[in-house]
């Protein structure tokens, strides 16, 4: 392992962060937005899906950008991009000013995430060994830290401030790493893979399809916990953060040890497990009688939901013949299709039959993906020593 490799290693764990850190504060800006702007849940919900709709438009694209520019150079780009919209849409004046932010934030933020995971892959292929799970474990991080700290900065500071004060730490952030970045192994224009917008290879598909039922209940408490524990348990602005932020904290804890536990159990029996768990948690979350329970119940199934996701991109990134970006943009449109979309769908329904009905509902999607874990055997066989040599 070459010294360049280990550093790009924690640089793009960095990249994860950054992005896992602004979703993360955006948690509790969301009941914020809503009573400064005198928005019900329903209406939220269709401004969180101009969040979706940017993610998904671009995602068919980046593929394509990062197969012909390589990973680091896109994923600077995106991230650039990507870090102003957050004070930018929450500083709007009104919600339909935020609407054109709310679109580029999930734009750039979900082709920055296609392109950190790409960057992963390569990764990789210079260490020798899987490094997803505990990236992704930074994400988590960024979103526990992110979450938990930001309803008490919006309580002391102001939301304005928070949302400038995330900007600033996140430009540091990246500044920094970008020096560390690893390059992508070199193509000749003759030679390299094509990059299809939609490879016509089923099991990304499905792949996809798994990880947008793994990525809603993920959504879910992102976009609507903090909702969820002040409309219906009366919840302070503090535990309001908490109602994502320990959820991200579990998953930040076991993404750490993921790639471990893939490596002795496989990723089979690792999914099954995960999807059960993080179905008994979301339900939790879903029937408990106060915050403490539902709080409690939400991180549980972040101990489940942790590894779900990074065995699918693990799977489509290394998937023969295709460059790692086209095969992980690929699932991960698919996936942010439930991650971003569906929580405004979760609003909708929530305003009609509420919160606890919806969640219960949540969970049984983790159920329907522990059933088909056997989809993603060939994660397993992931060579990561095609690398660097």
């Amino acid at each position: 392992m070459d010294r360049q490799a280990n550093l790009g290693r924690w640089a793009v764990a960095a990249l994860f962060f950054i992005n896992g850190f602004n979703m993360g504060a955006w948690a509790p800006q969301i009941p914020q937005m809503m009573e400064r702007h005198g928005l019900k849940s329903g209406l939220m919900g269709v401004l969180i899906v101009m969040i979706g709709l940017g993610a998904v438009s671009a995602m068919i694209f980046a593929g394509k950008l990062i197969a012909h520019h390589g990973s680091r150079k896109m994923v600077i780009i995106f991230a650039i991009c990507f870090i102003p919209m957050f004070p930018a849409m929450v500083l709007s004046p009104s919600p339909w000013i935020a609407v054109p932010f709310l679109f580029f934030y999930g734009a750039f933020g979900g082709c920055m995430d296609v392109a950190m995971n790409a960057n992963a892959v390569a990764v990789e292929r210079h260490l020798g060994r899987a490094i997803m799970s505990s990236s992704h474990g930074f994400w988590s991080l960024g979103g526990f830290i992110g979450g938990a700290l930001g309803g008490r900065a919006i309580e002391t500071f102001g939301y304005d401030k928070q949302a400038l004060g995330v900007a600033a730490i996140c430009a540091v952030v990246l500044l920094v790493a970008s020096r560390f970045i690893v390059n992508d192994p070199p193509h000749e224009e003759k030679v390299k893979p094509k990059a299809l917008m939609f490879p016509r290879i089923p099991i990304l598909y499905v792949l996809g399809a798994m990880a947008l039922f793994s990525m809603v209940p993920e959504g879910a408490v992102l976009d609507w916990a903090a909702v969820y524990v002040k409309t219906e348990m009366g919840s302070n602005l503090t535990r309001q953060g908490l109602a994502f932020g320990l959820f991200s904290g579990a998953m930040a804890i076991i993404r750490f040890g993921g790639d471990a536990v893939r490596n002795r159990f496989g990723a089979v029996r690792t999914l099954r497990a995960s999807g059960i768990v993080g179905a008994v948690g979301i339900f939790a979350g879903a029937v408990a009688p106060n915050d403490i329970m539902a709080i409690t119940g939400f991180a549980f199934a972040g101990i489940g939901v942790a590894n779900m996701v990074p065995i699918m991109f693990s799977a489509a990134g290394n998937y023969p013949a295709l460059p790692p970006g086209s095969g992980i943009a690929t699932t991960t449109m698919i996936g942010y299709t439930g991650y971003l979309l569906a929580p405004s769908i979760i609003g909708y329904i929530a305003q009609h039959v509420g919160f606890r009905f919806t969640y219960a509902a949540v969970a049984l999607l983790l159920l329907v993906v522990a059933a088909n874990a056997g989809k993603t055997a060939s994660a397993d066989g992931a060579n990561f020593q095609t690398s660097a040599t």
